[in-house]
């Protein structure tokens, strides 16, 4: 067989593949695992969700959709900032309905990127934005957070790394894979500093449901950001609809429209009956959502718990569904940590290096999932670390 590497992108070339996925070949391969590793909500799809799928379908909704999305859909999206954000945004222009929030990170990088421009993303963080950054022929620049500081980004790190390539901020709260969250006071003290670069900010913010203390912030909702703030959101963590493939981009009509013209000759449309669905999710999903939320809340201190009595360091995450403890008690490396706790315990995790070098030393576990798997996951682990533990 030819080897026909020498023709591929020397961008494509130059990305590893996702450390997510390389580790989950090896789960793939164990028998009688306890996953703790995919970032995914445990639950179903309400029913009346599902529901109104089918009976879209049973109305014939089978057809295109203007490339921004459904006008009924695009309006309960912009009901839904100002009621929940207080950031109006119109329907017309200034909402772009998208495949996931996946796609709607990659229209945007593409819409503001020239070659060379630098991308500031703090890390650890989302695994595809990096990459992102290269396929848009852009330059990552990593931020490094703190466990010591909740994972926040502050201002004199955003400050101390700018330069006069930096374009775009990446704002990814609540976080995946901390946990860590930037509430209002924090958001505030990075606004001077944006404006003065003049930089962009993509605001991924997939889990602001899910925070347990108080009501997410959004920058855009900031004096002076509304315009320079690219709102990613959707419907996969709140609404547990991960494989329906919708989400959300809110900004100023001019990067939106700039990000319509690469959707139109992609992606062309988001799916209708994905489209259909996400509209009964606004109109009636919230008691629901609310519900798993606080489910989520409670796993979340459950696993909190857990980690304290058997000895691993983790600061409380107020957001999203994950923990990201220390794993520095036993002196492995992260990845060697996850793949021997793995083998040895049949307990998946993800090791906290996949989600940039601040990582090293931590693991990222998710708590959507059962209360019982938790618990079990817990004491195999608290096994597994009293034998590593370092003398």
């Amino acid at each position: 067989m030819n080897n026909l590497t020498r023709h591929l992108s020397r961008a494509v070339n130059s990305i590893a593949p996702s450390g997510i996925r390389k580790f989950f070949d090896l789960v793939s391969q164990t028998q009688g695992v306890i996953s703790l590793g995919v970032g995914e909500p445990d639950f179903v799809t309400p029913w009346h969700i599902r529901e109104a799928c089918y009976y879209s379908l049973e109305k014939g909704y089978t057809m295109y959709t203007s490339n921004l999305g459904l006008p009924e859909l695009r309006e309960e999206i912009a009901a839904y900032m100002l009621r929940g954000f207080g950031i109006e945004y119109d329907p017309a222009d200034e909402i772009l309905v998208t495949v996931g929030v996946s796609e709607a990170v990659d229209l945007a990088l593409r819409s503001l990127v020239d070659p060379g421009d630098e991308v500031l993303i703090p890390e650890p963080s989302y695994v595809s934005y990096a990459p992102g950054t290269v396929l848009a022929y852009g330059k990552p620049v990593l931020l490094q957070t703190t466990a010591d500081n909740e994972f926040r980004l502050t201002p004199e790190e955003l400050a101390a790394r700018i330069t006069p390539r930096s374009k775009v901020l990446v704002l990814p709260y609540p976080n995946n894979p901390t946990g860590g969250i930037m509430g209002r006071e924090d958001l505030t003290k990075l606004v001077d500093i944006i404006i003065d670069n003049d930089l962009i900010v993509i605001s991924d913010e997939i889990y602001c449901e899910l925070t347990y203390n108080g009501r997410h912030a959004s920058i855009a909702a900031l004096p002076g950001m509304r315009d320079r703030t690219i709102v990613l959101n959707g419907f996969s963590k709140a609404f547990a609809m991960t494989g329906w493939r919708i989400g959300y981009a809110c900004g100023n009509p001019a990067i939106i429209g700039a990000m319509t013209k690469i959707h139109q000759y992609t992606m062309l449309c988001a799916p209708i009956m994905s489209q259909m669905a996400a509209i009964e999710a606004l109109r009636h999903g919230e008691p629901r959502m609310r519900e798993m939320v606080e489910e989520y809340d409670y796993r979340r201190r459950v696993i909190l718990k857990g980690f304290a009595e058997i000895g691993l360091d983790c600061f409380e995450p107020k957001g999203a569904f994950y923990t990201f403890p220390s794993i520095q008690v036993t002196g492995m490396t992260s990845e060697e940590f996850a793949e021997k706790l793995l083998m040895e315990e049949k307990v998946a995790v993800v090791p906290g290096n996949a989600f940039g070098p601040s990582g090293e030393g931590f693991i990222r576990c998710c708590y959507a999932a059962s209360l019982k798997q938790i618990e079990e996951a817990i004491e195999r682990m608290g096994r597994f670390v009293t034998r590593h533990r370092k003398k």
